[in-house]
C-alpha cells in the first residue's frame, strides 16, 4: 500500500474515489460542500431525497458525479456534528476503508482527515488514519489452504489536509503512524499463530530477523545459560514442557552510547495450559495469546527502529510454555528466584509473574532509565476493566503519568490501579518469603505487588493486558495492543532528548 499527503480541492482530484463526510441529519462537511457546488448541488439533491441521513457507520457510493474529476464519490456518515469525537472519527475512517476496498478502484483520496476533532491536531488525525487503515485491511490467513482475496484491492491512499502549512506535520505523523501500524501487525501475527507454530524458539528467531533487518542486536539465552544465572522461577514454569525455554534480549541502540536504556519486558508464555493447576477446557485455545506481551515488545522495537528513535531501547522476553507433566512444578513447591528471594508456588497457573520476576532481576544490569513490563497477567484485570482499558500499576508516578498520557494520545488507553503496601500482606507465606498468589481479592493488584518486589532498584511500571491483547468470539484475534501506547511513550521520551524522530518515507 502506498500512502501520501496532499492539500487540494476535492473536486479536482483525479482518483478512483474521493471520500467525503456527511453529518447527521443530512449536513455536508466542508469538503463535501465544495464538491456539491462544483456538482451543481448534486449531493444536496441526493441527501434531500433521503438516500443518506449521515448516521455514523453508514456510507453511500456515487458514480459519475458531475463536475468532479474522481470516478466515484464515497459519502461517509459522521453522526451528529456536535457529538463528533475520536470514536466517531475512527468509525468513519474504518467504514470508508472497508468500502473503498470493495469498490474495485485501486486508489482513494480521503478528506475525512480534514475534519476537526476536539482537542486533536492534524498530526493526530493523520497518525490515527494510517493505523486505522492498516487495521481495517489486516487479515490473518497464512494458515488457510485458500487465501481470502479482494478482486481489485486498494493500492494507494491519499490523506488530505486543509492548509499547505499542515503538510509537514502530516507527513511526519504519517510516517509515525505507518511505523506503529507495522509494529501492531507484527504483534498481531505473532499472537494469532497457534502454539505449535509460535514456540519460544520461533519468538527467538523472529527477534533475530528483526535485528538483522533493522540494525539491532540480539542475544538469546538457552536453558543452560538460565541455570547458570539462577533463573529458577522461569525454569520452574518450563519444566513440564518439551519445548526449550528462551530468554531473548533485543537492543535498539538509537541514543548516545552512555545514555541509560528504556527496558520493555514482555511475558512470553507461548501456550498456557495452567500447568498442574490445569485450566478448564472451554476457550483454552485462546491461551496461545498468553505471549502477547512478548509480541508487543517485538512490535514496539520494530516501530522504534522504523522511526529511528534516538533512544536506547532494550526488549527482554522470557519465553516458555506452561504445561503439565511428570517433571512439572507442583503446588506447594518452593523455588529460589534469581534475586535470592524464595517463592511458594500455590498455583502453577500464576506463572506469568514467575517468569517476569527473574527477567526484572536480570535487567538490573542495564541500569535502566525505566522499565515497563507488559503481560497478559490476570483474569481479575478483565473483571475490573473489561476489554477496553489496560491495567497500569507503577512504583514511579512520573512513568505512570507518561504511560497514561501516551495511551490517551494513541487511543490505546490504560487506567492506573493502586499499589499500596497494604496489599503486600496477601502474599505472605508460612514456608517461603512470599506466595505467588494473594487470593481472589484485588488479584490484579497483588500480582503487581509480587512483581514490585523485584523492581525496587529502578523506576518501573506494569501493564496488565489480559483484557486488551485479544478479542474473543466472531472477531477472535490479537489486537496488537499496547504497541501504540508504548510507541507514543517512546516518541515522547525521544522528543525530550531534544531530537525529533527521523522521518520515514511513506510507503
Amino acid at each position: 500500500m502506498e500512502f501520501s499527503i496532499k492539500s487540494g480541492s476535492p473536486e479536482k482530484q483525479r482518483t478512483a474515489c474521493v471520500v467525503l463526510g456527511v453529518f447527521e441529519p443530512r449536513k455536508l462537511s466542508s469538503a463535501a460542500e465544495v464538491v456539491d457546488q462544483a456538482a451543481n448541488q448534486h449531493l444536496s439533491d441526493i441527501l434531500r431525497r433521503g438516500d443518506m441521513e449521515g448516521k455514523a457507520g453508514t456510507c453511500l457510493l456515487l458514480h459519475g458525479v458531475p463536475g468532479v474529476e474522481a470516478d466515484r464519490v464515497l459519502l461517509v456518515g459522521l453522526g451528529k456534528e456536535r457529538e463528533f469525537r475520536e470514536k466517531e472519527y475512527r468509525t468513519a475512517l474504518s467504514t470508508a476503508v472497508r468500502q473503498l476496498n470493495e469498490t474495485g478502484g485501486f486508489d482513494g483520496t480521503i478528506y475525512l482527515t480534514e475534519l476537526p476533532v476536539k482537542k486533536r491536531d492534524v498530526a493526530w488525525r493523520v497518525r490515527q488514519a494510517a493505523m486505522i487503515v492498516q487495521d481495517s485491511l489486516y487479515r490473518f490467513d497464512r494458515l488457510k489452504s485458500k487465501k481470502s482475496e479482494v478482486r481489485r484491492p486498494l493500492r494507494k491512499l491519499t490523506f488530505c489536509v486543509s492548509r499547505r502549512n499542515e503538510l509537514a506535520p502530516a507527513e511526519q505523523a504519517l510516517a509515525q503512524g505507518l511505523a506503529m501500524a507495522s509494529g501492531v501487525e507484527l504483534a498481531k501475527d505473532l499472537g494469532n499463530l497457534p502454539g505449535n507454530f509460535c514456540t519460544p524458539t520461533y519468538l527467538a528467531n523472529q527477534a533475530g530477523e528483526l535485528a538483522k533487518a533493522y540494525g539491532m542486536t540480539v542475544d538469546v539465552l538457552d536453558r543452560s545459560d538460565m541455570e547458570k544465572l539462577g533463573m529458577n522461577t522461569l525454569l520452574s514454569v518450563a519444566r513440564g514442557s518439551h519445548e526449550p525455554p528462551k530468554f531473548i534480549v533485543l537492543r535498539h541502540a538509537g541514543g548516545a552510547p552512555d545514555a541509560k536504556p528504556i527496558v520493555l519486558v514482555g511475558k512470553g508464555i507461548t501456550f498456557d495450559s495452567g500447568g498442574i493447576s490445569l485450566k478448564p477446557g472451554p476457550e483454552m485455545d485462546e491461551m496461545k495469546f498468553d505471549m502477547c506481551g512478548a509480541a508487543s515488545v517485538l512490535g514496539t522495537l520494530k516501530a522504534a527502529a522504523l522511526m529511528k528513535l534516538p533512544l536506547n531501547v532494550i526488549g527482554v522476553i522470557p519465553a516458555t510454555e506452561n504445561m503439565p507433566g511428570g517433571s512439572a512444578t507442583k503446588p506447594g513447591d518452593v523455588i529460589t528466584s534469581m534475586s535470592g528471594q524464595t517463592i511458594e508456588i500455590l498455583n502453577t497457573d500464576a506463572e506469568g509473574r514467575l517468569i517476569l520476576c527473574d527477567a526484572l532481576t536480570y535487567v538490573e544490569r542495564f541500569e535502566p532509565e525505566c522499565v515497563v513490563d507488559i503481560a497478559t497477567l490476570t483474569g481479575a484485570c478483565v473483571i475490573a476493566l473489561g476489554h477496553v482499558t489496560t491495567g497500569l500499576l507503577a512504583n514511579n508516578e512520573t512513568v505512570a503519568r507518561e504511560l497514561l498520557d501516551a495511551g490517551n494520545e494513541a487511543h490505546d488507553r490504560a487506567w492506573q490501579l493502586p499499589l499500596f503496601d497494604d496489599y503486600q500482606e496477601q502474599l505472605k507465606s508460612n514456608f517461603a518469603d512470599m506466595a505467588n498468589i494473594g487470593g481472589r481479592p484485588a488479584g490484579t493488584i497483588t500480582a503487581a505487588c509480587f512483581l514490585s518486589r523485584f523492581a525496587e532498584k529502578f523506576a518501573w511500571a506494569h501493564l496488565d493486558i489480559a483484557g486488551t491483547a485479544w478479542r474473543s468470539g466472531k472477531e477472535k484475534g490479537a489486537t496488537g495492543r499496547p504497541v501504540p501506547l508504548l510507541s507514543h511513550f517512546l516518541i515522547e521520551r525521544a522528543q525530550r532528548t531534544g531530537k525529533k524522530p527521523a522521518r520515514r518515507k511513506a510507503a
